[in-house]
């Protein structure tokens, strides 16, 4: 195609410029190549074409929320992008010492070859495609939950929108199951709410709690390490993070006296209003104590702090001796002085424990002692995303009401069960390996695997590495990071990612792999470690 200046438009040297072409320019009767510079030159010189003034973008890295731009989430940061990246090499035909990569960074149980439970599936197939419920390979029982879910759905689809704050039938059955957790203490189906797996519900309280402006900011206190989801949160509406460090000397607990420290350094500078607690905890595995509940219980209601429990892992506990406690419980146990006064949220998901359905996003949260006229601005937040996702409430309400005993295929509830019981049976395995292994490890030290999903250990780095990381302008514990991923195919997360103590290098790995690939992958940890201690030694 031969084009004059004339004829060159900006929004046509635009597009051509995005597509990074070369085009061709016709200056008489010999054509030339302008290039993407004189494209770039051409356009900037050329401010009107036809009297019509064309400004810069709208949107630059400069004019956008600054907010975003301090958003940081490790979980799926720059090393899974690596990683991402070598799988494409392997599958182009890269030569590298290793013909997998394998992803111990996230907590994605199907990803890592866990099966879905029988009966859950099942359900979900029906709810999917009703016309199964004419086929005689599905139980009754599968069908009877089948049709009871329809028939809360608009038009009996589960296409179909649902209330904003959840289908009914379904909280009432999340309400139930808490009851039953709890040992009795009601739950009211008016104070669940149905979200897209917690980490939206965990998004939306904080929405109502943030607000006010330089030292009147709100401040949230969060635990060091920390998930991710926190910080990039607090980032993105604006609010101040309080740090507070478990303690991990002794196996990640949590120091009341570590708390008040947090706290009296925070109120100097913002609003303390909201403490977070992860337990079972994430990254660090800790289950923490009914005694600790309770302490933290008091000191949130002394210092006027709104409570969020994020207790997503509690069918995750392994170590001898520990249980999980729910903060509800223990909070109604102490009395009415506290349980009449203390405003909390606490927050469960489909996506952890022994189902790991992290693709059907079904969660939720209840809410004790909010106030009437927030709930209803409550009501109004979460009305704007219309609803959950429909197959991930219905999957939750399988998950809360499991098949009982008198329903009549109980030999699926037999099934299921072994299915759970089989699931944690192995993580515990699993916990109690990793831990083993990395301890005969020269400069890993790992705490025990008490609960959830994941081990955070220690590493000792030589200052030669450390000064070669900042070299790189990398974080230490990155840098070994990736220096693992590049040569041994192993994906996990560094702790800077999660936040630690000055001086302190860790990563997040999880322990969801089969119990043979996990050995493989402790194996190549430990190789690579003495490796890479020797070489910068």
């Amino acid at each position: 195609m031969s084009l004059s200046h004339n004829t060159l438009s900006l929004p046509y040297i635009s597009c051509l410029y995005r597509l990074k072409v070369l085009v061709l320019v016709s200056a008489g009767p010999a054509p030339y190549s302008l290039g993407i510079g004189s494209i770039t030159k051409f356009a900037t010189l050329t401010s009107a074409v036809n009297g019509v003034s064309h400004r810069g973008r709208v949107l630059t890295l400069d004019s956008m929320n600054p907010n975003v731009k301090r958003v940081e989430y490790a979980v799926r940061g720059p090393i899974v992008q690596r990683a991402v990246q070598i799988e494409k090499e392997l599958k182009e035909g890269a030569k590298k010492p290793f013909t997998e990569v394998i992803k111990a960074n996230i907590g994605d149980a199907h990803a890592m070859g866990q099966k879905p439970i029988t009966f859950f599936r099942q359900v979900l197939a029906l709810c999917s495609y009703p016309a199964l419920l004419e086929d005689s390979k599905f139980p009754e029982d599968a069908k009877q939950r089948a049709r009871r879910i329809l028939e809360a759905c608009g038009g009996h689809s589960i296409g179909a929108y649902s209330a904003s704050q959840g289908i009914e039938c379904i909280r009432q059955d999340v309400a139930r199951y808490i009851e039953k957790r709890d040992g009795g203490i009601p739950s009211n189906p008016d104070n669940i709410y149905l979200s897209t797996g917690a980490s939206d519900a965990i998004v939306t309280i904080l929405k109502l709690l943030v607000c006010g402006e330089g030292r009147d900011r709100t401040g949230v206190m969060i635990s060091i390490p920390q998930y991710p989801l926190y910080s990039a949160a607090l980032a993105d509406l604006g609010a101040v993070q309080i740090n507070y460090y478990l303690d991990e000397d002794n196996c990640w607990s949590l120091n009341i006296t570590e708390l008040r420290r947090a706290l009296s350094a925070a109120r100097e500078h913002c609003n303390p209003r909201v403490l977070c607690i992860i337990n079972p905890g994430n990254p660090t595995g800790q289950v923490q104590s009914r005694q600790c509940i309770e302490d933290v219980i008091r000191f949130a209601k002394e210092e006027h702090l709104f409570l969020m429990a994020d207790e997503v892992y509690q069918d995750n506990v392994y170590a001898e001796g520990c249980q999980f406690h729910s903060f509800k419980k223990v909070l109604f146990e102490m009395g009415p002085e506290y349980s009449n006064t203390v405003e909390m949220a606490s927050f469960h998901s489909t996506s952890k424990c022994y189902m790991g359905e992290c693709g059907f996003r079904g969660g939720y949260m209840e809410v004790i002692n909010l106030d009437p006229e927030v709930k209803a601005q409550l009501i109004k937040l979460v009305s704007v995303r219309l609803c959950p996702p429909v197959p991930g409430q219905a999957l939750l309400d399988l998950v809360v009401n499991p098949p009982q005993p008198d329903e009549p295929s109980y030999f699926y509830l037999l099934f299921s069960l072994q299915e759970r019981t089989a699931v944690l049976s192995a993580l515990a395995e699993k916990a109690r390996l990793t831990e083993q292994i990395f301890n005969t490890v020269p400069g890993i030290t790992c705490n025990p695997v008490q609960g959830a999903m994941y081990t955070f250990p220690r590493i000792t780095l030589p200052q030669k590495a450390i000064d070669k990381a900042k070299e790189l302008g990398l974080v230490p514990d990155m840098f070994y990071c990736m220096r693992l991923l590049d040569e041994e195919g192993i994906c996990l997360v560094p702790g800077s990612g999660f936040g630690q103590r000055e001086g302190t290098y860790h990563f997040r790995m999880t322990i969801l792999p089969p119990t043979e690939k996990l050995k493989v992958v402790l194996q190549k940890i430990r190789e690579f470690q003495l490796r890479f201690t020797q070489e910068f030694s």
